[in-house]
């Protein structure tokens, strides 16, 4: 009985739990399928959304396109009517600044300068658009008359301003490094600031702008005058004031001047005599000219560029400096009639004179000092310099002076072997100094050849320097001279002008090394190569072109080195261009071939051919 009870109690139980778990999976299965139904509900909601997102696209992207496309038109529009602006604006220059140009720049510098730029740049737009155009004549015109004003201004202001030294001022000057107890330096203001300003305005204007160096003249001719005529004040100053206490100074200088064993005021018998007054003017006057023309170099660096500093100097200086060498010989002279008359005390008046010159010479080298190795000095050719000719020609004189030279060499030795003194011990003397004088030169061509920027030219350069000293060893004694001493002189020398041909060969690497085998690119039958005809253009054709119009300007006198480095250049550009059309004639790099390869083999070979001539 129990059992049976057991049994039952615990089917209800199991049947419970059944019931239990028939009822989790009826919810379980409801959940599913309203899961389902929402996913179901979302996919449609989604798909729904990506469908509307794409018509909203499809509708946006035009309008987005057409935005854009009429941004483009705008800015095309506004780059326009600014260009059309900015070219309306060439047309009313000449109206716009015509009464300023006609007015002068007097007073109003920079506003003048300014529409003379305006002025300008309406020129070079009309040459390069419309150079038929009559406005092109009218502002080219007023360009011209503006010109000329600029340069009546600086005339004008140089005229006007420039004013000779006042004596006691050079007086100042002179002893003011020596008797003055300060350390500043003296200085003279040839011009008032503001017209310096302005006289720097204008000749910076007419270098750049103008291009014209009439004023350099100008100026030059008016500051030699006031040179000229500050000395001769100086002189005339002198005259009248002379004593025999000495010149007179200003309060500054007088206060404070001593009489040191070297400036001592020179007290001579008769110093009142006229002849004693011209020396210690002359002397005074050699110390002026030497401060003075220290002052105007300082000047004439602000005012005139630096490539034509030295030639206006010297220009400046020489009418002055004439004079003085003119009144020195004139003393000179005056001293030689004395000696004739058996005067001989007039010989001591010429000692002081020495004395002041031999003291100043090194100041007077300083203000007349030439570096010889600023590009202005060196030949824009690369022909032989000047320096390279007169070393030559003083070693060939030399020649006829061999004995002599050669004993002079002898007396200055002090071994043991110049006291056994002969002809043979002479010419090797005279054999080492003259390869000590090429070995100079060989090291100052060197130097005076890094001026150059261009590598190439500075090889043509050293090239023909090279070769005119060998054919000048070679058609004289001196080739045998120096081989006395240096056998391998001669060797030496061409080795040294093969190296610089190779040196300027190399400047045609950049225009091979485009068209060479190794640097083009692999190209494969039918298909063509974008970019490479550009390649070509800018870097072979453009190449050649520019070393050719440069280097035609170049110059090598010597008919069989000039003809040698021709043909070197014309073989080896001619094969690699020539290898380059065999290979890649038929690569299809362009649908204009004849664009491109713009010269044929032989025409390369003519345009090398005319190198080294001006006349081509």
């Amino acid at each position: 009985m129990i059992p049976t009870e057991e049994m039952s109690a615990r089917r209800r139980e199991i049947e419970g739990k059944l019931k239990q778990e028939e009822e989790t999976l009826s919810f379980i299965k409801e959940s599913l399928e309203k899961s389902d139904q929402l996913t179901k509900n979302m996919v449609s909601i989604l798909s729904s959304f990506e469908s509307r997102l794409m018509k909203l696209e499809n509708s946006i992207i035009p309008v987005h396109k057409q935005t854009e496309n009429l941004q483009r038109l705008q800015e095309n529009v506004e780059k326009t009517l600014s260009c059309l602006d900015h070219v309306i604006s060439y047309y009313h220059v000449a109206k716009d600044t015509e009464k300023i140009i006609k007015e002068g720049p007097t007073g109003r510098l920079e506003e003048y300068l300014n529409c003379m730029d305006k002025i300008q740049k309406a020129v070079e737009y009309f040459q390069d658009n419309n150079p038929d155009s009559p406005e092109l004549n009218r502002v080219k015109s007023l360009f011209e008359r503006g010109k000329e004003s600029l340069e009546s201004e600086f005339r004008s202001l140089m005229t006007r301003h420039t004013k000779p030294v006042p004596p006691i001022l050079i007086l100042d000057l002179i002893s003011g490094d020596d008797e003055m107890d300060t350390q500043e330096e003296m200085s003279l203001e040839h011009l008032p600031e503001s017209v310096l300003h302005d006289v720097i305005r204008i000749s910076g204007w007419l270098v750049e702008n103008g291009r014209n160096q009439d004023f350099m003249t100008v100026y030059f001719q008016i500051r030699s005058v006031q040179l000229d005529r500050s000395i001769k004040g100086l002189k005339d100053h002198f005259r009248k004031n002379s004593s025999s206490t000495g010149v007179p100074y200003s309060p500054a200088i007088q206060n404070k001047r001593k009489d040191t064993p070297t400036k001592k005021p020179i007290k001579r018998p008769g110093r009142d005599d006229v002849f004693d007054i011209e020396i210690d003017a002359y002397i005074h006057c050699v110390s002026a000219f030497v401060k003075l023309a220290q002052s105007e170099y300082q000047l004439l660096t602000e005012i005139v560029p630096e490539h034509h500093q030295k030639k206006t100097f010297d220009s400046l200086i020489q009418e002055s400096l004439d004079n003085l060498i003119m009144e020195g010989d004139n003393i000179v002279s005056a001293a030689r009639k004395a000696i004739i008359r058996h005067d001989y005390s007039a010989v001591l008046t010429i000692f002081p004179i020495l004395k002041h010159l031999k003291q100043m010479k090194p100041e007077f080298d300083q203000v007349l000092q030439n570096d010889p190795d600023k590009e202005y000095n060196m030949p824009k050719d690369g022909t032989v310099h000047e320096l390279t000719s007169n070393a030559i020609l003083f070693l060939q004189q030399l020649l006829d002076f061999q004995e002599t030279a050669g004993a002079m060499l002898a007396s200055q030795e002090t071994s043991s072997s110049a006291s056994s003194y002969s002809s043979e011990f002479s010419r090797r003397l005279l054999s080492t100094y003259i390869c000590k004088v090429l070995g100079n030169l060989q090291l100052n061509l060197l130097s005076k050849s890094k001026v150059y920027e261009d590598p190439a030219l500075s090889a043509i350069f050293l090239h023909n320097n090279y070769n005119y000293i060998l054919k000048s060893l070679e058609k004289s004694e001196l080739i045998q001279l120096v081989a006395v001493t240096q056998k391998t002189a001669e060797r030496s020398y061409r080795e040294l002008i093969e190296q610089q041909i190779q040196t300027y060969q190399r400047s045609w690497l950049k225009v091979t090394d485009y068209i060479s085998e190794r640097n083009l690119p692999v190209f494969q039958p039918g298909v063509k190569v974008r970019g490479w005809a550009r390649v070509i253009e800018t870097g072979f054709n453009d190449g050649l072109e520019e070393l050719c119009k440069i280097q035609k300007a170049w110059a090598i006198p010597d008919v069989e080195q000039r003809d040698k480095i021709r043909r070197a250049q014309k073989t080896i550009v001619k094969e690699t261009y020539g290898a380059f059309l065999n290979r890649y004639s038929n690569v299809p790099f362009t649908k204009n071939p004849e664009k491109y390869i713009k010269y044929q083999v032989d025409q390369v070979g003519e345009m090398i051919e005319k190198l080294f001539d001006t006349s081509a």
